[in-house]
């Protein structure tokens, strides 16, 4: 599995997709995830790409347990937006077992050609080593919640 590293390029690939994101353009499939930092309190926002089945959501972490993963543990909620439209969550981190389907169907989306060097597995792979891998990519279900402080 590839350790992920913000490159230069990467950075400016994020600002310029979530410029694109908070003017509601850009590729549909992508949200804008906001929570408030776990220190300083300050919101931070980062591009993702929600996991979708009827009316369940969820967020995947790609690259390991990184800033946004780390703040939405402390939070226990988050923000998807684009443009106008905003959702405010309750996040709950997803045991391994629980989050094996919606691993799975993020690695079956097309964007999981851009994160399968940050997997050890595919989607294709069995339930078990794909529960295995669940450690290392942390999976919240979203539960819509009411604007708060």
């Amino acid at each position: 599995m590839k350790t992920y590293r913000t490159s230069k390029g990467q950075s400016w690939a994020n600002a310029v997709m979530t410029w694109l994101l908070r003017h509601g353009r850009g590729p549909s499939f992508i949200w804008l995830l906001t929570a408030p930092g776990r220190v300083s309190g300050v919101p931070r926002t980062t591009p993702v790409v929600p996991v979708q089945r009827a009316d369940q959501r969820w967020v995947v972490a790609p690259f390991g347990a990184v800033g946004w993963v780390r703040n939405v543990r402390a939070a226990g909620r988050l923000e998807l937006h684009r443009g106008r439209e905003h959702h405010i969550y309750e996040a709950r981190e997803l045991e391994s077992t629980e989050a094996v389907p919606v691993l799975r169907d993020y690695l079956s989306m097309r964007t999981g050609r851009y994160v399968k060097d940050y997997f050890d597995v595919s989607a294709s792979s069995s339930a078990e080593a794909i529960a295995a891998e669940a450690a290392h990519h942390p999976v919240f279900a979203l539960t819509p919640a009411e604007p708060g402080p």
